[in-house]
């Protein structure tokens, strides 16, 4: 242990590191510290409340083991005050601050999840402060053993609970994680990726009940539309590759429906359907094309799809 935590502590201590020594990291306890320091300002911790104390250096300068042998001293302190007074509290908040090197290392491990890292240290040191609450000396447990499982539990709290894009029932949350540590165990025995069946087998589930696991795992991550693809994909982004309303597909059917039917006809109706319909000529047109009058062209374009209306309707 360093001289520096032997030495009996002599002054009121203060739990806010100088704002020099902070690291990048360290800035995610801003919050914290500030609000500790504020409240050493306002109440003035009495000097008997850190007699017999050891002197608490910046934070980030105490390593592991001089942090584990202060904290024990805080904790032998913080059993021997009342709970809920200003002195309960500064050995609580400083023993928070002097532990938040448990909580940087847990969040450490969830580094490639979405989530911004300054969101699992604060969801990390909740679980901190639950722990600093629960533990006992008399256990005989070291406080990072006890306090580790905690924090981390409390991180995978928050991602199970917050990183769902639609919410599904808590069941299939744990249906979830339970099909997937079991595909990468068969997928490893099989060397494939197993069936539903198998994975009904393994878990001991119906086949329904895997189907509805892996379809509630999809609501698990969402992409946005406008999503940037990879380097490597050159169709661009989700929004440029999905399907657009085609209104000309209602007219299929009628397009299939009428071919029998024109091909019936007779030749010249067929060819003054091409010309109107197909070749946008005028009836005018149509009749100096034939040989024949406008007024014959409207006759016979008439009848024609007169007839073909009465075909439609009677193959409805």
């Amino acid at each position: 242990m360093s001289p520096r935590l032997d030495a009996s502590h002599t002054r009121t201590a203060t739990s806010t590191p100088p704002s020099e020594h902070l690291d990048p990291i360290a800035q995610d306890s801003e919050t914290f510290t500030e609000t500790f320091a504020a409240q050493e300002d306002a109440l003035g911790v009495p000097d008997d409340v850190l007699a017999g104390l050891p002197e608490i250096p910046p934070y980030d300068e105490v390593g592991p083991v001089d942090a584990r042998a202060l904290s024990k001293t805080l904790f032998e302190r913080l059993e021997s005050l009342e709970e809920g007074t200003h002195e309960y509290s500064y050995v609580r908040n400083t023993l928070v601050e002097l532990n938040l090197a448990l909580v940087k290392f847990a969040a450490s491990r969830f580094r490639s999840r979405s989530e911004p890292m300054e969101d699992i240290i604060q969801v990390g040191t909740i679980g901190l402060i639950k722990a600093i609450d629960r533990f006992e000396l008399s256990r005989g447990v070291e406080f990072p053993t006890f306090a580790m499982p905690t924090i981390i539990g409390e991180i995978k709290r928050f991602f199970r609970d917050t990183s769902w894009s639609v919410r599904v029932p808590r069941r299939l949350q744990e249906l979830r994680l339970d099909l997937a540590k079991a595909g990468d165990e068969l997928a490893q025995q099989l060397d494939r990726a197993p069936t539903v069946a198998e994975l009904a087998e393994r878990l001991g589930l119906s086949h329904d009940e895997v189907v509805e696991g892996m379809a509630a795992s999809n609501a698990y991550t969402a992409s946005s539309l406008d999503a940037q693809p990879e380097e490597d994909d050159s169709e661009g982004a989700l929004a440029d590759r999905i399907g657009y309303e085609d209104h000309g597909i209602e007219g299929i059917e009628y397009v299939e429906s009428l071919k029998p039917l024109i091909a019936e006809l007779p030749h010249r109706d067929r060819k003054i359907l091409s010309l109107r319909f197909v070749a946008n000529m005028t009836q005018s047109e149509i009749g100096d094309e034939l040989g024949i009058s406008q007024m014959h062209v409207s006759r016979l374009l008439s009848r024609t799809l007169g007839r073909l209306r009465k075909g439609l309707t009677v193959e409805e």
